[in-house]
Order: structure tokens, then C-alpha cells, then sequence
């Protein structure tokens, strides 16, 4: 009911334009984190296999980041290192073997899949977040590994367990190897966010054991129960790279994509009504703590479920991860891939994940979502995809605001004007004035509207065009003879806070010439 009067208040309004806030239709919210993963691990998204040319490596990402924006994404959650490998240059790490199709195989020189990818995104208003798994160091026994590969230089760095070799979290110089592999991403490249999966501990093989005893005798750290210690060993990776990732860019978020369940309620009564594999027990990953304790500025839990799941309903996990926030962010990781399989009967309705994002829409404490992966939206979940584009993400979104990261808005741009030429209406403008906080522009939204149109920015529709880059033109081509349009302009600053409108300015487009 107060949405309601708000609504009816804010509608007889005399402003021409309301600042920084969220529209009121849940149909189409002007912040909400819609993010895909693009895995480059066994080539599952990207490149499609290896040893392919740049060129064809360039066109194949420029393809899926066209596709993703048509369906109204505006965050690329990219795979940077499956395994203790890169996808980027400037890397104390050989490159991956999913790149050239040998690891330490270096691609053309003046080539950087990051910085290429990075580039691209921004274009396109979308965030690149650099996806790291922080402990796999292969993929299986018979994985061979370059001569620079980690291993080879120090292997009582790593046990090995289900065929694979996995760094030893328990050892302190593992630890701050990792912070600085990634911090080598946070300082050379402008990644918006560095993310994690749910890959801390390995999953449970039957028959397997991991072999840690030693460390943990030598590196106890007052723990007296291994389980215990495994988990503070990954709360201190966690809490450690908080802290330097932001000290060293505060506008860098800071995110990690857990296993859906944190712990089941037989197991601690704060935990959710579910009686799945818990991410507590199996994984040794204290995913509510990192939430609790502010360490992360995202959770994405792994909700891959649906509603009818016995085990770990996809509703019950929503709700759980919602009352959980501690005034953080939580997107839903959703199981693109899942759709029509066998896995459950309930996939084979092309309604199941639909109905998912109407149900987390309805939650005001969750602010999107995130599909596995990229080719399922074009593939077995191709429905979803169209229905991306077509409905729940049709309008444009800028991401969630962070608040606790930075809350001073840029200024807005300077001297916007429009001029009418034949191949459309040409907009320029003029970097704006710094910020208290020092910031000029990262990037810049554009609105337009018809004669007649209410001039606001609360209503996403009227988004024409959103780049994370700071250009200070745009043409808008597709006008029609004869109409007016107003047009404004907003600035970004690197958080995505959003500036007062420059503007609005008017603009009639003449008849075309028969």
C-alpha cells in the first residue's frame, strides 16, 4: 500500500526528473544485476576449442557479448583462471591450455583475451567480472603441465585428490601466492569485480581422503578440530583478499558464487529447511560468514534447484539466502544448463526458471540473477534466453549500487546539445566536474523521449543507450523524420552511482526529403 501512494505521489510530482531511484514495477527494475557466466575451462563457452586464431577468438567473444546484450545482461562473469593458467598477460601464471590448446602457449603478441574482453564489455554496458578458481591447479591426472606451472616449482604446495591437484589452503605462502595472482588482475586490468565459484575444498570423491594432516600439524593455528581448520584456512584467504583487493581499487567488487545451501537446519537451526550436500560440511566454505562479516560485496548462491526439489526447493533457498543478506548483495546463480534434462521432471517446463526470476523479483532483498552458462542460453535454454529478451530484461538495467563502497554520485555532464543530421540525431556533451570524491566519468546513460512523453529517469524504457566508457558523443539513428525528442544525459561513476540528468534538450527531426 505505500508503494502505492509513493507511486501516486512521485506521479503529480512538478520535477521533471527524480534521481538515482528504482522505478516501482517489479516488471522491469532500472537496477538489477543480470549476469552470465562465460566458463573457458575444457573450452565449454569459449573459444569454442583451441588453438584458433585471434581473429576467430575475437569474433567468437565479440558473438556471445552481442547476444548477451540483446538479451539485456549487463554483467560477463569471465572465466581468467580454470587452473592455476590465464587467460590475460600480465600473469606470473603460463597461459591456459583452452587458449592455444597447449599450456605456456603464448597466443599472438600485442594479444590479451582480458584486456580485448574488458574493452568490449564496457562498449556494450556491461561489467566484466574476472572469474578465478582459487585452489584447482588441474584438471586430471593427465593434464600436462608447463614448465612455469606453479607445480613444477613448488609441489609440496598441493595434494592431490580425485585425480586432480589442489593447492593446500593450510599453508600460509599458498594463501598470499593466491592474493597475488589475483591482485596482479586488481592492478592491471579494469575489471569491475573478481568472483569466485564454489570450488574451495574439493567436492567429496567416495574412497578419497584429502591429505592435509601434515600441514595442519605444522600450521595449526590454535585449531584443534581439521574441519574446523580447514575452514578458517578459507575464511583467511577470503578476508585477506577483501581487504587488499579494495585497498588497492575501492570501486572493485569483490564477489564469490558458493554451492546453494550453507548449512540444512538438522545440522544448525539457522540454516534453511533443506537437507542437501551443505557447503559448511562437504566443502569446509563458511559461506554466511563471509556475508556476516562484510568480507564479500556479493554472494551468488548456487541455487540450481527447482521449486519441487524435495531436498533443497529452489523457494526455500531464495528465502533463506534473502533473510541472510546482512546488508549485502544477493544474486541467484540460475541453472540455465539444467533446462529440459533429465536431472528433474520439473525441468522440462519451459516455466520453471521464468517463474524462478518473477520469485526473486518479488523479494525485495535480492537484486538479480546469474545464468550457467553462456551457450546454455542459446542451446538447451534457448527459450529462457528469448525470454530475457523479450520480457524480464527487454528495458536496459544499470547494476545494483553499493553504498558501503561509495555513495557520492558523480556530477552531471556539461553543455549537452543535439543537432539533427541525416544519419540521425548527433549528441555531444562535456566531461563533467569532478566529484567530492575526485571522480569525473566512467560512463554515461542516455535517455530519450517522445513528444509527450513524461521526462523522468525512473523509468528504464526510456534508456537508449548505456556505456561504461567515458565518450562524449553519441548518434541516435534510429529517429523518425518529422518527430520531436528530448533527450538526457546522466553520468556514471565507476560504482555505477548515476548523476542528475544534463538536459533535457529538445530536438525536431525533419522531414525526410522524397
Amino acid at each position: 500500500m505505500l508503494k502505492n501512494f509513493l507511486y501516486a505521489l512521485l506521479s503529480l510530482t512538478v520535477l521533471p526528473y527524480i534521481l538515482n531511484a528504482q522505478p516501482l514495477s517489479k516488471i522491469a527494475p532500472k537496477r538489477e544485476f543480470r549476469g552470465v557466466w562465460v566458463a573457458t575451462v575444457t573450452n565449454i563457452d569459449w573459444p569454442s576449442k583451441p588453438g584458433l586464431s585471434i581473429d576467430q577468438q575475437k569474433q567468437e567473444l565479440i558473438g556471445i557479448l552481442e547476444r548477451h546484450k540483446s538479451q539485456g545482461m549487463n554483467a560477463i562473469i569471465l572465466q581468467v583462471r580454470p587452473a592455476a593458467d590465464a587467460f590475460y598477460a600480465k600473469s606470473r601464471e603460463p597461459w591456459s591450455q583452452w587458449l592455444m590448446g597447449k599450456q605456456g602457449l603464448a597466443p599472438a603478441p600485442g594479444y590479451d583475451p582480458l584486456a580485448f574482453a574488458i574493452k568490449e564489455a564496457h562498449f556494450r554496458g556491461m561489467e566484466l567480472h574476472a572469474w578465478f578458481n582459487p585452489y584447482r591447479a588441474s584438471m586430471s591426472s593427465s593434464a600436462v603441465l608447463s614448465e612455469d606451472h606453479v607445480y613444477r616449482k613448488h609441489p609440496d604446495w598441493f595434494f592431490t585428490y580425485g585425480g586432480k591437484k589442489q593447492f593446500d589452503p593450510g599453508i600460509p605462502d599458498v594463501r598470499e601466492y593466491i592474493v597475488q595472482v589475483i591482485l596482479d588482475v586488481v592492478k592491471g586490468y579494469d575489471v569491475d569485480g573478481i568472483h569466485f565459484d564454489d570450488y574451495f575444498y574439493p567436492y567429496k570423491v567416495e574412497g578419497q581422503t584429502i591429505n592435509d594432516g601434515n600441514t595442519f600439524y605444522k600450521y595449526p593455528n590454535n585449531f584443534s578440530d581439521i574441519k574446523d581448520w580447514r575452514r578458517n584456512n578459507v575464511d583467511l584467504l577470503i578476508k585477506q583478499l577483501d581487504d587488499s583487493i579494495h585497498h588497492y581499487k575501492k570501486w572493485v567488487k569483490f564477489g564469490i558464487s558458493p554451492f546453494g545451501i550453507w548449512k540444512n537446519k538438522y545440522e544448525d537451526p539457522e540454516g534453511s529447511a533443506t537437507s542437501g550436500l551443505s557447503n559448511y560440511a562437504e566443502l569446509f566454505a563458511d559461506s554466511r560468514k563471509w556475508v556476516r562479516e562484510g568480507w564479500v560485496d556479493y554472494i551468488n548462491p548456487q541455487i540450481y534447484f527447482t521449486f519441487t526439489r524435495r531436498v533443497a526447493p529452489y523457494g526455500i533457498l531464495v528465502d533463506w539466502w534473502s533473510n541472510n543478506t546482512y546488508g549485502r548483495h544477493v544474486y541467484i546463480g540460475q541453472g540455465a544448463y539444467l533446462v529440459n534434462s533429465r536431472a528433474e521432471a520439473a525441468w522440462k517446463n519451459l516455466s520453471e526458471i521464468p517463474n524462478q526470476i518473477r520469485y526473486l523479483r518479488d523479494n525485495n532483498r535480492i537484486q538479480g540473477s546469474v545464468f550457467f552458462s553462456s551457450k546454455s542460453l542459446s542451446t538447451v535454454a534457448k527459450a529462457v534466453g528469448d525470454s530475457l529478451k523479450n520480457d524480464f530484461y527487454k528495458y536496459p538495467a544499470l547494476p545494483p549500487q553499493m553504498p558501503w563502497l561509495d555513495e557520492v554520485p558523480p556530477n552531471e555532464p556539461q553543455a549537452l546539445t543535439a543537432d539533427a543530421l541525416k544519419d540521425g540525431v548527433h549528441l555531444k556533451w562535456q566531461l563533467p566536474l569532478k566529484a567530492k570524491d575526485g571522480e569525473t566519468a566512467s560512463g554515461f546513460v542516455i535517455y530519450r523521449f517522445s513528444e509527450g512523453e513524461k521526462i523522468s529517469v525512473l523509468d528504464p524504457k526510456y534508456i537508449i543507450k548505456i556505456s561504461f566508457e567515458d565518450y562524449l558523443s553519441f548518434i541516435d539513428t534510429s529517429v523518425e523524420s518529422g518527430k520531436r525528442y528530448s533527450y538526457l544525459v546522466t553520468t556514471l561513476d565507476r560504482l555505477k552511482n548515476e548523476s542528475e540528468p544534463s538536459g533535457p534538450v529538445g530536438i525536431e527531426v525533419p522531414l525526410a526529403k522524397e
